[in-house]
């Protein structure tokens, strides 16, 4: 992943830390039939201070978790680190019904015999994976309990009525949650003190510019800033409570700028990524104040893009 090393040297992070990665994916290759696990990202994570912070923590040997509201690049830097580290990458989201056999893994009928089909974490361990844990916040006991052994010093899986697993030295496990979701609950201690834990903040105005004109390099800059700033105006609007966290969507921005690229006029495109993703009628309206105020609703592909 040169691009995303030349990247990161471009935003100034640490050398030392970057041979570190360089050195780990050195001493760690990658199976063939897992190579495709590693991933391509799609964008770039912008902040130099938790970039460090985070290789630190991993070429220590420790797990991370990622802790912060939404829209603030959790999954973005999980996937990320993986690719810089060029580990495969097996993701468990968390939900009610994810138990332990989920994760392991359980037994399972072939077609001729009863046999052990591994789960992502056993695979994540046996392959020196990177293992990243979503909403983890949202997890049952039981299978927050299959996490400890693995988490800690011990470094180990038991699965019942097979042998123990020890975990390679590269595994990694990153974790996410947000705060306040519906279902959520606070981590244990004893869950909490296996993690490094990182407060994710959210995304730098200077920041928000650089991954739009990264990803369309060919916009008007005069708008991109405009985007920026209503990006802002509703994250402004969402903590001082006016309006729902609901079109604080950074994706949708985003996405709404790749329609707009595709033709859409810019009405349309903010409509369907920002606007839509409240489901009442009288935010939609307050939103749709907000939008008009920064962006007219009929620029189209010409006014956004650069000839």
């Amino acid at each position: 992943m040169d691009e995303l090393f030349a990247f990161l040297q471009g935003e100034g992070v640490n050398e030392a830390l970057l041979r570190g990665a360089r050195e780990f994916r050195d001493a760690h290759p990658v199976a063939a039939e897992h190579a495709g696990r590693v991933p391509t990202p799609e964008y770039f994570y912008y902040g130099r201070r938790i970039w460090e912070l985070a290789l630190a923590a991993l070429l220590a040997g420790q797990n991370l978790l990622l802790a912060g509201p939404k829209a603030t690049g959790k999954n973005v830097l999980a996937e990320n680190l993986a690719a810089l580290f060029a580990r495969p990458m097996w993701n468990v989201s968390f939900h009610i019904n994810t138990d332990a056999s989920a994760l392991v893994g359980t037994d399972t009928y072939d077609g001729r015999a009863v046999v052990f089909r591994p789960g992502p974490i056993w695979l994540c361990a046996h392959e020196g994976g990177f293992g990243v844990l979503d909403e983890i916040n949202m997890a049952k006991n039981e299978a927050l309990a299959v996490l400890h052994a693995a988490l800690d010093f011990r470094r180990s899986l038991d699965v019942p009525g097979y042998d123990r697993l020890e975990l390679r030295p590269e595994t990694r496990f990153i974790a996410t949650m947000n705060y306040g979701y519906a279902g959520t609950r606070d981590l244990n201690e004893a869950l909490t003190s296996r993690f490094a834990v990182l407060d994710m903040p959210e995304i730098a105005e200077t920041d928000l510019q650089k991954l739009i004109s990264r990803r369309h390099p060919g916009i008007n800059v005069k708008i991109r800033d405009q985007l920026v700033k209503l990006y802002a105006e509703l994250e402004r609007k969402a903590e001082s409570a006016e309006i729902s966290d609901s079109a604080l969507d950074l994706r949708g921005l985003l996405d709404s700028v790749a329609l707009m690229e595709r033709g859409l006029t810019s009405g349309d495109a903010l409509e369907l990524c920002i606007v839509n993703k409240s489901f009442d009628s009288y935010e939609r309206t307050l939103i749709r104040d907000v939008i008009s105020a920064r962006i007219p609703a009929d620029l189209t592909r010409g006014d956004v893009f650069r000839a």
